[in-house]
């Protein structure tokens, strides 16, 4: 399915925006990369922290771009080799004629084949169209080569429309159109100010997510063009990733916050249930749809068990095996 995202790069520098102080600021990076998609189109990729340390590589959601990292960023990069991406038509990534899942895919391998030698293995993390690009990419012969594990956060591979709990009515058509209609729309979401913040908050967030906390997803999410996030929202509405979910065969832990009215529970459950080789669904009580913003500590601290366990190999194993009672996490955001 091809959508079209227009845009010009004399722009991009305009749209750069985030907040400047605070564990959500985003921290400057060791070396910033472009590497080129299938198609031409150019990414904007960071590193962060030692060149010899273990690597992540984090692709971020529709409307964010590697500032919605910055808190995973600053704690990993003292012992990590953070490697985040912007996709093609958010943050400093140009807009791209070609909006697809192909085109995710393309994109993820382009970035692994730009940043890890041969053989090089990663922990691979991808929120909610980041996920997504990780489904897409599952045969990718980059993906097989790279991925030593795979945490997907708040994200699912269907049906994303039609369990949406954005709008509060009951399932059935009138609310799938609705919320179709909020997500793809073409209009401009304004000035951040305390009225759009809470709409912002309410969507998809948790009722107990932090005034920083808002205000560092609600920079980010404006700056997103607008023809960029209506393309990528039809993709979105049409979605079917459920191949890819089943091929998937690095070990995939899957992350999902209890209170997210975006991609709710039922796509985390079906997402551990499908994969070949699930280590762990993990719910975090009172926390929404931005989990590595709302619940840095949590998100950080599982990323760091998966690259003990998978890409190191220093760690005690991996105790959430496919089939046992899943990690329930208490803490809210």
């Amino acid at each position: 399915m091809s959508r079209r995202a227009f845009g010009t790069p004399g722009a991009l520098g305009a749209r750069i925006a985030s907040v400047t102080s605070g564990p959500y600021a985003p921290p400057a990076p060791s070396r910033t990369l472009t590497a080129v998609s299938a198609d031409g189109a150019r990414l904007h990729v960071e590193e962060h922290g030692p060149q010899d340390a273990p690597p992540v590589v984090l692709s971020h959601g529709w409307t964010c771009s590697t500032a919605f990292w910055a808190a995973q960023i600053r704690e990993l990069a003292t012992d990590h080799r953070v490697i985040a991406y912007d996709q093609r038509g958010h943050g400093r990534s140009p807009a791209s004629p070609a909006c697809t899942t192909q085109a995710l895919a393309d994109d993820l391998e382009a970035v692994l084949a730009k940043t890890l030698t041969r053989g090089e293995k990663a922990l691979i993390v991808g929120h909610s169209m980041g996920g997504m690009t990780v489904m897409a990419a599952a045969e990718r012969p980059r993906l097989r080569e790279h991925a030593a594990a795979v945490l997907l956060c708040s994200t699912g591979s269907s049906r994303l429309i039609a369990e949406a709990r954005v709008v509060p009515l009951r399932a059935g058509s009138v609310r799938s159109w609705i919320t179709g209609h909020i997500l793809g729309s073409r209009a401009p979401l304004g000035p951040v100010t305390p009225v759009t913040k809470s709409i912002l908050k309410y969507a998809t967030m948790g009722a107990g997510s932090g005034p920083d906390r808002v205000e560092a997803c609600a920079r980010i999410v404006h700056a997103c063009p607008r023809a960029v996030r209506h393309a990528w929202g039809a993709v979105l509405a049409a979605l079917d990733l459920d191949h890819g979910i089943r091929r998937l065969h690095a070990p995939t832990a899957v992350l999902h916050g209890a209170s997210d009215r975006l991609t709710p529970s039922v796509h985390a459950h079906a997402l551990a249930a499908a994969l070949p080789h699930c280590v762990g669904l993990t719910e975090l009580t009172g926390v929404g749809h931005m989990t590595p913003i709302e619940a840095p500590e949590l998100v950080t601290g599982r990323i760091r068990e998966l690259v003990t366990t998978y890409v190191t190999g220093t760690g005690p194993g991996d105790t959430h095996e496919h089939g046992s009672i899943p990690a329930q996490i208490k803490e809210g955001a």
